[in-house]
């Protein structure tokens, strides 16, 4: 992995992070707490939505969503857990 493409896992992990803050909370978490939500996120995505029948199309804006998605599940595990 070269350096340009080390840029743009870590931009495309800190905007889904953002995305899923806003979506689930109304705010952000910080940079690196952004960039480790959305890693994380597009990790669980690339587990579920293919399980469940969901496709996203390629490119930048698609691992964003993809990403995005993932991190709102994140999240919202995250929120239930702290409830119990």
């Amino acid at each position: 992995m070269d350096i340009g493409s080390l840029v743009v896992f870590l931009l495309i992990g800190a905007v889904a992070g953002w995305l899923a803050g806003i979506i689930m909370k109304g705010f952000g978490f910080g940079l690196i707490g952004n960039i480790v939500v959305g890693i994380v996120g597009a990790f669980i995505a690339g587990l579920v939505l293919p399980r469940v029948g969901i496709v996203i199309g390629g490119g930048i804006p698609g691992s964003i969503i993809h990403a995005t998605i993932g991190a709102v599940i994140l999240l919202f595990i995250i929120g239930l857990v702290k409830r119990a």
